[in-house]
């Protein structure tokens, strides 16, 4: 297993270069599609969320590996690859591993705990199974962290340590009021009918809220929502895009979570919904945000050790700005951004009654909130995950090679019974059946032993010399091996198909924070279905 993973998130890149860095589903198709025709990479996926874009591949070379994906990154982000480069972090091997399953359970999120991260594992899985960019290893791989995300969330507290990004968030627009106070009687705007708009619905409804007032770009959809909404007993309609600046005179919340590459509301959206000049806006504190350089070649060491080791020194290095604070003045609109790139023109917090929470506030909110003591027990999880797996993939590497020996096995027999048929040819049809089962027991037998000890041994760490043992030993055909090995990958390819990948059920195909698959995706209502539960 040569696992690799070149990536950067909300804990090691500030949000402005997340934003810029964001792919849209036919980058990520063409990122797969370029990391394959690339010389180091055998299979690969992406798995991509607001707060993250991590490129997983198996790779023959640690540092070509390194130096190719993080190019394709930048290259496909449309972030230069110097300016990219303190920003990402490299697993390789055992800790790619780790890391993915960490990022199921829900440790590496925003908010710790939430849930929603298995949709988008699940997503990424699937997109590699679509484009056949998907091998063994990545199916494995995501394959099992969906099974261990799914374990964590069930064997343990972990969902206390965190919510949902939706009701985190809204929490933070209550500035301290329990939620179903601040929200009774308000009336809602949600912009964007896909999974987690579709989540941001459900909640409103569910908290209290007077209406909820759908606009999407496709009216179908938002209809279908406020259909939803209106069945388990909410006040709900759809409208569509066209009126959104109407509809945000006449309430008190609003919700922005789409697919848009450019801003759905603007400053000057947001003065003419209060009725006052845009040019009233308090003045922002400004901030000097320092830069990290680094060497621009994608071929020096230094480089990579410095990937390798970014881990939260370049975030840290970056200051933030959250939501004005609660200074006594009533709140007129509150505005809640989960979108990435943002929907809602940062500089709208500056208007006076405007309370805005966007990805970056929450950040700052969420990396002060308590940690529950079930994480602990995640993490045990995780390590213990982490460990089993490798022992599978490392047995699993010696099977071609026990299988050929199996094989070779069976070909002396076939040709020492075919032998002795020929000296002794009055032997009857019992007599030589008899005669060829006690010849492959005895064959059976011999091999039983050492097979099952060696996949034991294999399985340990180091134990990849083993395989190459039984091939000295035994002569074994090189080519006669390989064979298995392409047969055993095909197989597994097949049987994991586009639709395949436990945990499809749970917590359906919501991403971590959403935007990412709210382009009016066909998840929405199911999302609707899951927050009001």
């Amino acid at each position: 297993m040569s696992l690799l993973v070149v990536g950067l998130s909300h804990r090691s890149a500030p949000v402005s270069v997340l934003e810029r860095a964001s792919l849209s589903v036919d980058t990520k198709a063409k990122l797969l599609q370029d990391t394959l025709a690339s010389e180091p990479a055998a299979e690969a996926t992406v798995l991509a969320t607001c707060n993250r874009i991590e490129l997983y591949a198996d790779v023959e070379k640690f540092h070509a590996g390194v130096a190719e994906l993080s190019t394709l990154l930048a290259q496909h982000s449309g972030v230069g690859l110097e300016e990219l480069t303190p920003y990402l972090y490299v697993h390789y091997e055992d800790r790619a591993v780790h890391h993915l399953f960490s990022v199921a359970c829900g440790l590496d999120s925003m908010v710790v705990g939430e849930g929603q991260i298995l949709g988008q594992i699940k997503d990424a899985l699937a997109l590699g199974q679509e484009l056949h960019t998907a091998g063994r290893l990545i199916n494995d791989l995501f394959q099992q962290a969906l099974r261990v995300g799914k374990r964590a969330h069930s064997e343990t507290g972990i969902d206390r340590a965190g919510q949902s990004l939706v009701t985190f968030g809204l929490e933070q627009l209550a500035a301290g009021a329990p939620v179903a106070e601040w929200a009774a009687g308000k009336r809602a705007l949600v912009i964007g009918a896909g999974s987690m708009s579709s989540l941001a619905a459900a909640t409103l409804a569910r908290v209290g809220v007077a209406e909820v007032v759908v606009a999407n770009r496709t009216a179908e959809r938002a209809e279908r929502l406020a259909e939803i909404l209106r069945e388990s007993g909410g006040a709900a309609r759809a409208v569509p895009m066209d009126e959104v600046a109407r509809e945000l005179t006449r309430v008190d919340v609003a919700v922005s979570c789409t697919g848009a590459t450019g801003l759905v509301l603007t400053v000057e959206d947001v003065a003419a919904a209060l009725g006052v000049p845009a040019d009233v806006a308090r003045e922002a504190e400004p901030g000097h945000v320092p830069q990290i350089r680094a060497e621009s070649d994608p071929n020096s060491l230094e480089l990579h050790a410095a990937w390798a080791d970014n881990g939260e020194l370049a975030a840290k290095a970056q200051p933030r700005t959250g939501p004005p604070a609660d200074d006594g003045r009533p709140v007129r609109l509150a505005l809640l951004d989960l979108a990435m790139p943002r929907d809602i023109d940062g500089g709208a917090h500056r208007l006076d009654g405007v309370r805005l929470v966007d990805i970056e506030s929450l950040a700052d909110a969420a990396a002060d909130a308590p940690m529950a003591a079930d994480v602990d027990r995640v993490r045990t999880i995780v390590a213990d995950e982490v460990a089993a797996f490798g022992a599978a993939q490392r047995a699993a590497q010696i099977t071609p090679t026990v299988v050929a020996l199996r094989s070779m096995a069976a070909d002396v027999v076939t040709n020492e019974v075919a032998r002795l048929e020929g000296r002794l040819p009055g032997l009857d049809a019992k007599q030589r059946a008899e005669i060829t089962q006690t010849v492959r027991r005895v064959v059976d037998k011999l091999l039983h032993a050492p097979t099952v000890r060696v996949k034991q041994l294999a399985s340990e760490p180091g134990g990849a010399g083993y395989a190459d043992a039984l091939r000295e030993l035994f002569d074994l055909d090189p080519q006669t091996v390989a064979a298995v090995s392409r047969a055993d990958s095909l197989k597994g390819g097949l049987e994991a198909g586009p639709q395949g990948g436990p945990g499809s059920g749970f917590l359906g195909s919501g991403p971590e924070s959403g935007p990412q698959a709210d382009r009016d995706d066909t998840d929405g209502a199911e999302s609707a279905k899951r927050g009001r539960a």
